[in-house]
């Protein structure tokens, strides 16, 4: 069965139609994608997480998954299960007749995704391309909702990013130490 084409939305009309849904989407290149939902599991994990990360680094900043991200060299628009930025926050607002219609953080330090079975192949393919594109990344980190396992890739000065993997114990994230009993 062919599939029809999708037809091109507008970054503005994206954002437009994303204040008033009630699900969210991701928009590249015009086309607007449906993000999965999460189990209770899948939200216990990214709420462990960010908390753990907020009391690790109590001078950053961190979002939970409402926080938009751009990627300005790709186009991306998406959201992560948790970001944190130190320093302070870029963001590039969009405004439709005065009025602002979306915002999305373009300077994450960190960015967090919880895998489930139907987003684990993109988390860890395209949309880490994606995120490998924003210069102020430092770590992207992966917690397993299936197993005991986080793992943190770390951007290197040269060459491929390095990945630290844990099940038990501590996990270094940045300059900290993350118990991986307080994410499980």
């Amino acid at each position: 069965m062919v599939q029809p084409t999708p037809s091109y939305v507008s970054y503005e009309d994206f954002l437009e139609a994303e204040l008033r849904s009630s699900t969210k989407h991701e928009w590249l290149d015009g086309v607007v994608y449906d993000m999965a939902g999460g189990s209770l599991e899948h939200s216990r994990l990214a709420m462990n997480v960010t908390a753990a990360l907020k009391i690790a680094f109590p001078k950053c900043t961190v979002f939970q998954s409402d926080a938009m991200i751009l990627v300005r060299a790709t186009g991306l628009s998406t959201y992560a299960d948790g970001v944190v930025v130190c320093g302070e926050i870029d963001k590039q607002k969009v405004e439709r007749n005065r009025r602002v219609i979306g915002e999305a953080l373009v300077n994450p330090t960190v960015i967090v995704e919880v895998l489930s079975d139907s987003t684990e192949a993109y988390d860890r393919g395209e949309k880490f391309a994606h995120y490998m594109r924003i210069p102020s990344l430092r770590e992207y980190v992966l917690v397993s909702q299936d197993t005991r396992r986080i793992e943190v890739f770390r951007r290197p000065k040269h060459g491929r990013w390095d990945l630290d993997a844990v099940t038990a114990g501590d996990i270094r994230i940045l300059d900290s130490k993350i118990r991986v009993d307080d994410v499980y």
